[in-house]
């Protein structure tokens, strides 16, 4: 059991619900800094349910996430916990490593100097 998982009673094997953890949450934070600097981005939300928890990213607050970053231990093991979702639904990116999954979303920031 990680520190990830909140669990509802001590010594439970079952966790209440999947949190991001300080060390995601700074990852997630700077790049998410990185965006609103450069104009991209505007609100986020965080939600932490019983099998994932997801980081929304939003242009608008009134309308639907641009991006999705959610997290699930139990694909750990299989396709990576971490994965970044685009508005459409599809999955742009998985994997285990945080960083290495949010590089698809760093390249907006690069833009061609004219």
């Amino acid at each position: 059991m990680s520190f990830d998982q909140v669990q509802p009673f001590p010594g439970s094997p079952y966790p209440q619900q999947v949190a991001f953890d300080r060390r995601e949450l700074s990852v997630i934070l700077s790049l998410y800094g990185r965006m609103v600097a450069a104009g991209e981005w505007r609100d986020y939300g965080i939600s932490s349910l019983r099998d994932l928890a997801v980081f929304s990213v939003f242009r608008r607050t009134a309308e639907h996430p641009l991006y999705r970053i959610e997290k699930r231990p139990k694909l750990r093991n299989r396709q990576g916990q971490y994965s970044v979702v685009g508005m459409d639904g599809h999955i742009l990116k998985r994997g285990t490593d945080l960083k290495t999954v949010l590089r698809v979303l760093e390249r907006k920031l690069i833009r061609s100097v004219e």
